[in-house]
C-alpha cells in the first residue's frame, strides 16, 4: 500500500508537469507563443523546483514526510487548477501569469521526490530498494501512458483550459487520501512485528521520523546541517551521481516538454494522435524502469557488489537511450515511434538514481541529501527546454535537439563509469554545534 501510494502520487506529480506539453500546441495558437517563449514557460517549473529543493529537504527532516508531502500535493494541485484560467487575462498578461503559476507548481512539488526517497529508505530493506525506487520512479512514464491520451482528448473535445481544471481537482482529492492512509513504519496500524523486524534487519530506517509527530523534529541543528552539506558537495561519488542525474533528466524533460510537439511539428501528427502516440514510448519507459530495478536487486541477491548491481543497468540502459539520434535518419512515423520507444525503455532501465540515493544518503540528513541530488538533477528542467527551444528556432527542425539529448545520455554513462568509483553510504565527519569539525587534541587519549 505504501508503494502504491508513492506510485499514484508520483503519477499525478508528473502528469501535472506534462500538461503543458499536451496543451502547448493549442495554447501557442490561441495566445501566440513562439518556440523560445514556450521553452521559457516550460522551464518555469524547474526554476522553482530547483530553488525549492534544499528548503524542501529541511522541511522533510524537520516535520516528516507525511505532513509535508500532503501539503505539497494540495498546493501544487491548486496552482495547476488556476492555470486553466490564464486565457481570461488576455494575451498580454497570459505569458507572465502562466510563468508564475508554473513557477508555483514547481515550488510546491519540490519536496516530493526527496520525500519518496525518505519513505523508501524507511519502509524497504536495501535488497528491495532498487525495485521499490524503480516502481515509484517509473510512475513518470505511467503518467504519460494514463494521462497523455486523456489530456489530449479533453484538449481536443473541450479545450486546453479544461485539462488543467480536471487535473487540479483530482490532485486536491488525492492530498486528502494521502493524509488518511500514510503512516511511518512503527505507527502503521496494520504492520506486524515480523514485517517491522524484516524491514529493520534489512537496513530500513524505520525510526527516521519517530518523535516528529510529537513536535520534537530533527535533532540536527541548522549550523550542523550546513556543515554536512559542504561534506556532501565535496564527495566525488556524489558529484558523479549528481552529474549523471542531470543528464538523465535532460532525457526526461525532452519527453515531458518537447516530444509531443515534435510529433506534431516535425512528424505531422494531430494533437489527438500525438497524445496517444506519446503514450507508447512511455509504456516502454515504464516497463524498462521496473525491469531495471528488478535486475539491480536480483544482482545484489546473487552476490554482486552494490556498486555493480546499480551500475550495470544504469550504463546499459543509457547506452540504449542514445539510439534516439537514429530518428534523424528515418521518415516513417511508426519507425520513429519505435526508436523513441526503445530509447525511452533504455532510459527507464537506467533511471536508478533514487535507489542510489537511498543506498548512499547519511541517515542524519537523508531528506537534505535527496533534495541536493534532486536539485542538481532538475537543473536540466531549466536548461533542456530552453536549449531545445533555441535549437529549434535557429535550425528550424528537431535534428540537433535529438543529438543534444542523446549526447547527455552518453555523458551520464561516462559519469557513472569514470567519476563514480564505488556506491556506498556516506559517512559524515562529526561536527560541533557551530557546524565545524571537531579538532583533535594532542596529548589526549582516545
Amino acid at each position: 500500500m505504501i508503494l502504491f501510494m508513492l506510485f499514484m502520487v508520483t503519477t499525478f506529480n508528473y502528469a501535472d508537469r506534462a500538461i503543458l506539453s499536451i496543451a502547448g500546441t493549442a495554447m501557442k495558437t490561441e495566445l501566440g507563443f513562439d518556440a523560445v517563449t514556450m521553452g521559457f514557460i516550460f522551464s518555469a517549473f524547474s526554476w522553482a523546483y530547483v530553488l525549492g529543493q534544499l528548503p524542501g529537504g529541511w522541511l522533510l527532516d524537520r516535520f516528516g514526510s507525511k505532513r509535508v508531502y500532503a501539503a505539497s500535493i494540495f498546493i501544487w494541485s491548486l496552482f495547476t487548477l488556476l492555470q486553466g484560467g490564464v486565457h481570461f487575462l488576455g494575451v498580454l498578461w497570459a505569458v507572465p501569469a502562466l510563468f508564475m503559476l508554473r513557477f508555483m507548481v514547481g515550488l510546491a512539488e519540490a519536496p516530493s521526490f526527496p520525500a519518496n526517497g525518505r519513505i523508501v529508505a524507511a519502509w524497504f530493506p536495501t535488497a528491495e530498494r532498487g525495485t521499490a525506487s524503480a516502481i515509484f520512479n517509473s510512475a513518470q512514464y505511467f503518467a504519460t501512458v494514463l494521462f497523455a491520451p486523456l489530456m489530449a482528448w479533453i484538449t481536443h473535445a473541450y479545450g486546453w483550459s479544461e485539462t488543467f481544471v480536471v487535473m487540479g481537482v483530482a490532485g486536491l482529492v488525492l492530498s486528502m487520501i494521502w493524509m488518511r492512509v500514510m503512516h511511518n513504519p512503527k505507527d502503521h496500524p496494520r504492520i506486524s512485528p515480523a514485517e517491522l523486524a524484516h524491514i529493520r534487519d534489512g537496513g530500513g530506517l524505520v525510526e527516521m521520523d519517530q518523535g516528529i509527530a510529537a513536535g520534537k523534529g530533527s535533532q540536527v541543528n541548522r549550523g550542523v546541517k550546513l556543515g554536512y552539506l559542504k561534506q556532501l558537495l565535496c564527495n566525488r561519488m556524489l558529484a558523479g551521481v549528481y552529474l549523471g542525474q542531470y543528464c538523465i533528466n535532460t532525457i526526461t524533460y525532452f519527453f515531458l516538454t518537447w516530444f509531443p510537439i515534435y510529433l506534431v511539428q516535425e512528424r505531422g501528427m494531430s494533437i489527438l494522435k500525438a497524445g496517444i502516440v506519446a503514450s507508447l514510448p512511455a509504456i516502454c519507459g515504464f516497463l524498462g524502469g521496473v525491469l531495471g530495478g528488478m535486475i539491480s536487486d536480483r544482482l545484489i541477491k546473487s552476490g554482486v557488489s552494490l556498486t555493480w548491481s546499480r551500475k550495470i543497468p544504469i550504463v546499459a540502459g543509457l547506452l540504449l537511450s542514445t539510439t534516439m539520434i537514429l530518428c534523424n535518419y528515418v521518415d516513417t512515423q511508426w519507425l520513429v515511434v519505435g526508436i523513441m520507444a526503445l530509447a525511452f525503455f533504455g532510459k527507464g532501465v537506467g533511471a536508478l538514481g533514487w535507489a542510489v540515493v537511498a543506498d548512499t544518503s547519511p541517515k542524519e540528513i537523508i531528506g537534505l541529501t535527496g533534495s541536493l541530488f534532486n536539485m542538481f538533477g532538475n537543473i536540466a528542467g531549466i536548461t533542456a527546454p530552453i536549449v531545445i527551444g533555441y535549437i529549434i528556432k535557429e535550425t528550424g527542425s528537431f535534428q540537433w535537439a535529438l543529438v543534444y539529448v542523446g549526447a547527455n545520455a552518453l555523458l551520464a554513462v561516462i559519469s557513472y563509469l569514470v567519476i563514480v568509483k564505488d556506491i556506498k553510504r556516506v559517512e559524515l565527519k562529526p561536527l560541533d554545534d557551530a557546524g565545524q569539525p571537531y579538532k583533535k587534541l594532542s596529548g589526549v587519549g582516545s
